[in-house]
């Protein structure tokens, strides 16, 4: 990520700017035993470590391998217990072969989802960074009976793994490791220029994920709603040939009168940036014009219902801007990849929810673009309050199709876990579109109910509504409000992504959101 604005931070931190390593990928039909480089990787599944009588594996590949070393994979491989789990893996130094190293990946009882190859490429990465590899290639022990386009999914997953599972995001540290891998080799999927081409967007789509993950992961003292903008430009002018940016200060968005959105801004010394990226194809007919709204907070302290208490989260209420990620990401990859027949707007309320005497009060009420009224008993249930005014700029933007993306609630995390993300549509078509682009980027989405009947909870006595309501079906009350602020003529979908937008583990960002997004968009343009 390059961070166009100079000026000093609050604790005069600046990233530093580290290039990604670019990795060369390469599709081959070689005879594995043939290959030479640093790591022969073998995606294995537990039924192809079956042996016979003789204690000799069964499956062709293995066999031929162990049959070069004379006995010892199979030696090795038993006195490790590897038995092809997921999750397993072991790196060997053996003799006998064109690669230096022998590795086996364990794909689990079968391997044929893209999150399962995508796995298999992180463990690459994994096994290269710590063999401090420069070439790798890459084999599955089984791959007869796949179809052409299972082919070209696997090998698709497995550089996308490869890359994010290379990435480490090293700009706020005085020391790091730079990876050595620079080629991937991946073997017995075929070979040709639709296959080339499949690798080139996984490797356009990767690029967008990582730029995403360090949105997320950069503190709110960088990543201030002025330098969310100034990210955004800089996507523009990279491919101005297709992507225009239309950046609105308060005062702007004071004339289109985004009372909610503004309420929100108001404590804030950053001030409030609106961003309006807009997508044209280089030439021909637009047969859909789409909408990506991104919840943009920045940082959000709850306001004066200040988040407080274990398990608030407050110190990383940085990911608060993981929507707009998503969408500036799917923005980034789109202008590489060009689709034709789609005309796409990129919609970000960005902000800051932070407490001062200028700020928005509980109690308040605040009027939206569209004239609704809104009562703001809690004023941590800020980001449907940016959405709404947003939701409203995307309608009016002449669009068919709307998505918002949000980190909106705490209820949908414990509905769903830290995985999966909600999805909240009346429409059961944009909802198959949605739910199928899912199935080919990996990225798990559940439907859940708009169920009507709860709106009498956001019901106020003194203005059109309130911004939260009883505290049960909190997902579902949130993407009712949401809908308030969408015509009813447009197709609109609410994804809370709270869950899967950060890794707790690795205390890092996903990327998530953008595979599937991009997916979405492919499939509504004429390709």
């Amino acid at each position: 990520m390059a961070h166009t604005v100079a000026r000093a931070t609050l604790g005069l931190t600046q990233p530093a700017n580290i290039e990604h390593p670019k990795i060369s990928f390469a599709a081959k039909e070689i005879d594995l035993v043939e290959w030479k480089g640093d790591i022969l990787a073998v995606g294995v599944t537990e039924k192809d470590m079956t042996k016979d009588e003789n204690s000799k594996f069964q499956n062709s590949v293995l066999k031929k391998i162990d049959g070069l070393l004379g006995g010892l994979l199979a030696e090795v491989l038993s006195e490790e217990n590897f038995t092809g789990k997921v999750g397993q893996s072991t790196v060997l130094r053996l003799s006998g072969l064109g690669s230096k190293r022998v590795g086996l990946i364990g794909l689990g009882k079968s391997a044929s989802t893209p999150a399962a190859f995508s796995g298999l490429g992180e463990a690459v990465a994994a096994a290269a960074k710590t063999a401090q590899a420069n070439s790798v290639a890459v084999v599955l022990a089984s791959s007869e009976g796949l179809s052409n386009e299972s082919k070209l999914r696997t090998a698709s997953s497995i550089a996308s793994g490869t890359v994010l599972g290379i990435h480490e995001d090293n700009r706020y540290k005085t020391e790091s490791k730079k990876p050595q891998l620079k080629s991937v080799d991946i073997l017995g999927l075929g070979t040709g220029p639709e296959l080339e081409k499949k690798l080139k967007y996984a490797e356009d789509v990767s690029s967008a994920m990582i730029f995403g993950r360090e949105l997320v992961n950069s503190p709110a003292n960088v990543l201030t709603p002025a330098a969310l903008a100034a990210e955004a430009s800089k996507i523009a002018s990279l491919y101005s040939d297709v992507l225009s940016a239309n950046i609105l200060t308060a005062e702007q968005c004071k004339e289109l009168k985004m009372g909610s959105y503004l309420g929100v801004a108001a404590a804030s010394a950053n001030p409030p940036y609106f961003i309006h990226l807009c997508y044209k194809p280089p030439s021909g007919p637009i047969k859909a014009k789409l909408a990506l709204v991104g919840k943009g907070l920045t940082f959000d302290s709850g306001g004066y219902n200040i988040k407080t208490g274990t398990g608030c989260s407050i110190e990383i209420m940085k990911i608060d801007m993981g929507g707009s990620a998503a969408v500036l990401g799917a923005a980034r990859a789109l202008g590489q990849i060009k689709p034709s027949g789609v005309e796409v707007h990129f919609i970000v309320a960005s902000c800051e929810n932070m407490i001062s005497g200028t700020g928005m009060r509980p109690g308040d009420i605040i009027t939206a673009s569209n004239g609704k009224t809104i009562e703001v008993n809690n004023t941590d249930a800020e980001g449907r309050l940016t959405l709404a005014d947003a939701l409203v700029y995307a309608c009016n933007q002449g669009v068919d199709k709307i998505i918002d993306l949000a980190t909106l609630t705490g209820a949908c995390v414990v509905a769903l876990g830290p995985s999966i993300a909600g999805v909240f549509t009346p429409s059961d078509d944009l909802a198959k579109e949605v739910l199928e682009a899912s199935d080919v980027s990996g990225e798990k989405f559940w439907r859940l109910p708009l169920e009507e009947s709860y709106w009498e909870s956001m019901k106020s006595g003194v203005a059109d509504m309130v911004n939260t309501g009883s505290g049960q079906g909190g997902a579902i009350t949130a993407a009712l409000f949401l809908k308030q602020f969408v015509d009813e003529k447009v197709q609109w979908m609410h994804i809370d992504l709270a869950g899967p937008v950060w890794n707790e583990k690795k205390h890092a960002a996903t990327g998530f959101g953008i595979s599937t997004l991009v997916e979405w968009v492919l499939r509504n343009s004429s390709k």
